[in-house]
């Protein structure tokens, strides 16, 4: 018998799926999405390397670094620009999101997911309240510049192109 053969046979979940046997903070990993999770740094704190959508993050970032730099050269016309630009916009919303998703979890909760095994339990306070605030606050101003910008380009688009036509 094979070990993952072994923990499903007990019952547990098999062993490419366990998280390792430390106590992961909710206050700690709320705090790693709002100011790291662009580069996934709070998808590594709870699951390890190995995390194909942390390091998607990472990937959306600088793909999105590139798409900016595109965009500032080309004056906001760069269709690759745009295209880049928005993976990276993804992952830096996805981690203000995540922010507010772990921030907002009920202990219980939590605890059930990510430290069953540990026998602690955790006991959110204020900082992750400031946490979720400060993580709704950007993400929700950052989110409505993305469209503003967005919307403000196509319609400059469209002026310029009626303009075109008429002369």
């Amino acid at each position: 018998m094979t070990s993952s053969s072994v923990a499903t046979q007990s019952g547990s979940k098999p062993a490419g799926k366990q998280h390792p046997a430390y106590f992961r903070s909710k206050t700690l990993t709320a705090a790693l999405a709002f100011l790291f999770g662009y580069i996934g740094l709070h998808r590594f704190y709870l699951y390890g390397m190995r995390d194909k959508w942390g390091w998607a993050h990472i990937v959306g970032i600088i793909l999105g670094a590139f798409g900016y730099l595109l965009l500032a050269e080309s004056e906001r016309t760069s269709l690759l620009g745009w295209a880049l630009a928005f993976p990276g916009a993804i992952s830096l919303l996805a981690a203000f999101l995540s922010a507010l998703v772990y921030g907002l979890r009920p202990d219980a909760k939590w605890d059930a997911q990510f430290n069953a095994h540990t026998g602690r339990e955790s006991r959110s306070g204020w900082t992750v309240i400031f946490v979720v605030i400060f993580s709704l606050l950007i993400g929700a101003f950052l989110l409505m510049t993305g469209l503003a910008l967005t919307f403000q380009t196509y319609f400059e688009s469209q002026v310029q192109a009626a303009k075109t036509l008429s002369q």
